[in-house]
């Protein structure tokens, strides 16, 4: 090596460079653990077994952690949504509203405090009431009430917001709109349809109403001026979750939803090359339909309202057809202001895009169609998979019977088959069982809004599907890629990292469920700041049932204290000596600054 004068420095004796090499050699292999981590696909993901024994190998007794008390935060954070913060905004790009997309703090802007709910705060009104009104107190915002209420989305009477199930495309209410729609789509009423995206939700009255029909919708819409839209439709019991169509992929696999649903969204479908409409069709199941109503569909007879020109909203019509003809979707059915697609069954379709220069391309297989977690959006067209012979709306078996049918896209995963598919289904029909006699009230009308924080095939929620509830699954983003499998049997989910805060607001679900998240998760995420967030988006009053080894057990029991929560240790229903069951309650308690 050289100084400063270029004069060769004295070389380092032997043992120092032993030591030197020995911690170089420690470096790369943790570099190289860590990268492993974030880019290995599937088929290199350690189970939760392997980890379990891991675990058990290396430690001779539960991890011991010292018991904290967590402040109250202030009260203007009653609503606090770390990842989109509209206190953050400005540090991010207006192009494409990308500075509504998700943005976490950094670790050292992390909150260490417990959200407080709005002062007044209820127990929220129970299903199926709180379809039609909740308590103002608990969702307090008077400015969605005092723009939308000509389109009666809602009114706010005495002490409760009311909703009619208006919107902007129909004020006249949501089930003669879905009423017609049904007649354009036949298999809305037959179970071909089970599930549904809405994007620019609104309050969430279209999902609402299809729920009544047998359909399970996931409602999606930004934190934006609209003042807390998702918020809205979780305090009705509806399903929902912040997003927005921008730069990144939605965080959902490919070829999942029956249904993709528009009103007056005001996403600019025909812009940008049509890169939000190549979203809509990597998301869509291949014969899926999406339906659009407002601009540019009925513009002749509806351009006027629409602070437009006749000659635009023609120009923009155009442009749509185009797009979508290009990207294998065809003209299915067309009424007065709502118009459908159907997404090509046939790969046939897509050897137009091999000719050169075709615009939208084909995608190449430098990005899998199913990664969705911080994805860019490309201008190109996901194929799918011709291997899948169930894919598609109509070869897929109708709702209810696709509920335990092992799906065709079981293969992909490392490990699966449709026996073990079938195996998990018979044990978590037992688990759950189980789970109802430490939890009376799982399965009542107290327990609507539901979590599997880590769920692997949707068996939790297939358990509880007479249950008066419906269940957000979620698959962690450094998982095996079981998502697929869940859209295929009917239910909803999403990607997500624990190590962020989720996509929804506060005080919006009744129950976590958890199972060997900590087991798996601890290496990357501490399990302080996974509590935390539990305990963000868990209602006053709400439940988590968390399902651990022995070892992590005994340390969230002790955390859960310093989140006023109260935890009972429970054994499993087969008295295995290596897991415990925490049933625990969060507390109702009101800020003392308020």
């Amino acid at each position: 090596m050289k100084y400063k004068d270029d004069k060769p420095g004295r070389q380092p004796e032997k043992s120092s460079r032993v030591v030197s090499i020995g911690v170089m050699f420690v470096v790369l292999c943790g570099l190289s653990f860590y990268l492993g981590g974030i880019f290995c696909s599937e088929r290199n993901r350690i189970s939760t077994d392997q980890v379990s024994k891991a675990v058990e190998s290396t430690v001779s007794g539960p991890i011991q952690v010292k018991s904290v008390s967590f402040p109250e935060c202030s009260a203007d954070l009653q609503d606090y949504t770390p990842c989109t913060d509209p206190k953050r905004w400005m540090k991010y790009g207006r192009y494409r509203l990308t500075f509504m997309e998700r943005h976490c703090p950094p670790v050292f802007d992390r909150k260490e405090c417990l959200i407080p709910p709005p002062d007044g705060y209820k127990e929220p009104i129970r299903w199926p009431k709180s379809k039609d009104e909740c308590w103002y107190r608990n969702v307090p915002y008077d400015w969605i009430n005092k723009q939308k209420s000509n389109q009666h989305w809602l009114r706010k009477e005495g002490e409760k917001f009311y909703f009619p199930g208006g919107g902007t495309m129909f004020p006249n209410g949501v089930s003669a709109y879905v009423d017609q729609m049904q007649n354009l789509i036949p298999g809305m009423t037959d179970g071909t349809v089970r599930t549904a995206i809405d994007t620019g939700c609104g309050v969430a009255s279209w999902g609402g109403d299809l729920l009544d029909r047998g359909i399970l919708t996931v409602s999606l819409a930004p934190r934006d001026n609209h003042e807390a839209q998702v918020q809205f439709a979780l305090e009705r019991g509806i399903p929902a979750i912040l997003g927005i169509i921008s730069t990144q992929r939605l965080p959902f696999p490919s070829n999942s939803f029956d249904m993709a649903h528009c009103s007056r969204c005001l996403i600019p479908w025909t812009e940008f090359g049509g890169i939000y409409l190549l979203e809509v069709h990597r998301i869509l199941r291949p014969g899926g339909f999406w339906v659009l109503s407002g601009p540019p569909i009925n513009y002749k007879r509806r351009w006027r309202g629409w602070n437009t020109t006749i000659e635009d909203q023609k120009s923009d019509y155009e442009k749509l057809k185009k797009l979508l003809t290009s990207m294998c979707f065809k003209l299915y059915n067309m009424k007065e202001d709502i118009a459908v697609w159907q997404k090509t069954s046939d790969n046939n379709c897509y050897k137009q895009l091999d000719v050169p220069d075709t615009y939208p391309p084909k995608c190449d297989d430098g990005t899998e169609p199913d990664s969705a977690w911080y994805t860019p959006l490309r201008p190109c067209v996901v194929v799918p998979n011709p291997k899948h012979k169930k894919l598609s709306l109509q070869s897929v078996a109708k709702w209810p019977e696709r509920l335990h049918e092992a799906p065709d896209r079981i293969g992909d995963i490392k490990g699966s088959s449709a026996g073990d598919f079938n195996r998990d289904d018979s044990m978590w029909k037992n688990r759950v069982a189980h789970y109802k006699t430490l939890l009376s009230i799982l399965g009542t009308d107290k327990i609507r809004n539901v979590m599997d924080m880590n769920t692997r095939y949707g068996g939790f929620a297939a358990s509880l599907i007479k249950d008066p509830l419906w269940v957000m699954n979620v698959v962690s983003s450094y998982a095996p890629n079981t998502l697929p499998v869940v859209y295929d049997r009917g239910l909803i989910g999403t990607y997500h990292d624990w190590c962020e805060a989720f996509s929804t607001y506060p005080r919006t679900y009744d129950l976590l469920h958890v199972d060997s998240l900590f087991t798996l998760e601890s290496h990357r995420c501490e399990m302080k700041y996974v509590l935390l967030e539990m305990d963000r988006i868990l209602r006053p009053n709400g439940h988590a049932l968390i399902r651990e080894s022995g070892y992590f057990a005994d340390a969230v029991a002790t955390i859960a204290k310093g989140l006023r929560w109260d935890c009972h240790v429970n054994h499993t229903e087969d008295g295995n000596n290596k897991e415990k069951i925490l049933v625990c309650r969060k507390k109702l308690w009101y800020s003392q600054s308020s």
